[in-house]
């Protein structure tokens, strides 16, 4: 089955993203590299919480940001720690729906909206692979970037890092 490919997946790129957020300085949450780039904080956050569309995109039919009843923005966690329960709870959550995906499932469509504006829709997978897995890779990226200007030693990912190597 295509969920057996993608819990392998799955389980690598979480635990390296985990291993980035765990090294991010809760003190300088509020530091961003650049007057239109997000906050340290803000970006961890987002790392933490963007898992979350790994559920909502198997377990629902889309989401409508146009919707009053879907919250705009979620809450921003103030600490590390806060972060990383976050973000543990998620990929527990998202882990345990691809575990329970059916090829169908991943097949059938998914629809991100604003009102009566499509945004996206396809596939659930490609959902999964384009909006989420990648989205997330892409961010946790520009995390590796604001440890590296914060002089914060920057994990190993797909090969030894700069830090982890003495290089």
């Amino acid at each position: 089955m295509k969920r057996d490919a993608w819990l392998k997946t799955y389980d690598e790129e979480m635990s390296l993203t985990r291993r980035c957020l765990e090294r991010v300085p809760e003190e300088r949450f509020d530091w961003r590299p650049h007057p239109k780039s997000p906050t340290l904080g803000w970006l961890a956050n987002f790392c933490a919480q963007l898992i979350s569309w790994t559920r909502m995109t198997l377990e629902t039919d889309g989401l409508d940001f146009g919707d009053p009843a879907n919250p705009k923005r979620p809450e921003e966690l103030g600490t590390r720690a806060a972060v990383l329960e976050s973000f543990d709870r998620n990929v527990s959550e998202g882990r345990a729906a691809l575990a329970a995906a059916t090829d169908e499932r991943l097949a059938a469509n998914w629809t991100l909206r604003n009102g009566e504006q499509v945004m996206v829709s396809s596939p659930r997978e490609d959902v999964l692979r384009r909006w989420v897995l990648h989205h997330a890779i892409h961010h946790r990226a520009q995390l590796g970037v604001y440890l590296r200007l914060l002089d914060v030693p920057v994990p190993a990912i797909y090969g030894p890092s700069a830090d982890e190597v003495g290089w």
